[in-house]
């Protein structure tokens, strides 16, 4: 199963957005998922000390057209998309972009986003098929689903 991951950038260096995505795929690629991750391939921009909410024109992965469509398509080959907007400080117009894709499209979308998050919306809230209050929970469900394993009771 191919998993699609969404989190904050603008506003983060590279190394936070970084450490997300590598812990994060790490951990999904450990359980048996493909991850899609729209920073793959994107070592050029490691000097960046706080992302933008636009992109680099000077490096062809992170132009503004590349970034859209690249992540556009990255959403549609995956079977799941999970979006963190765990303690983001901003709004994500990029993560929330790649939450109106998944629901559009019908993928099955994990949302893990804290109670009194900024990106307590209505849009945000009904397009998420499953929200969690923490990464651990929608992990830990991501690992179930993978794995087949139903909730204790059910047979």
């Amino acid at each position: 199963m191919k998993i699609y991951l969404a989190h904050a950038i603008s506003g983060l260096s590279y190394g936070e957005v970084m450490n997300y995505y590598v812990k994060t795929s790490e951990f999904l690629k450990s359980i048996g998922y493909e991850v899609l991750c729209p920073m793959t391939g994107k070592d050029a921009l490691r000097n960046e000390t706080k992302f933008k909410a636009h992109g680099i024109d000077k490096v062809p992965l992170a132009t503004n057209h590349a970034i859209i469509e690249r992540d556009r398509w990255m959403v549609t080959e995956s079977d799941i998309v999970y979006i963190s907007l765990v303690g983001t400080k901003g709004v994500s117009i990029g993560s929330v972009m790649e939450m109106a894709w998944a629901h559009q499209l019908g993928k099955h979308s994990i949302l893990a986003m804290e109670p009194g998050n900024i990106h307590e919306h209505a849009f945000v809230l009904e397009a998420a098929d499953i929200r969690y209050e923490s990464e651990a929970e929608a992990e830990e469900y991501l690992a179930r689903l993978k794995n087949g394993v139903l909730p204790e009771g059910v047979k």
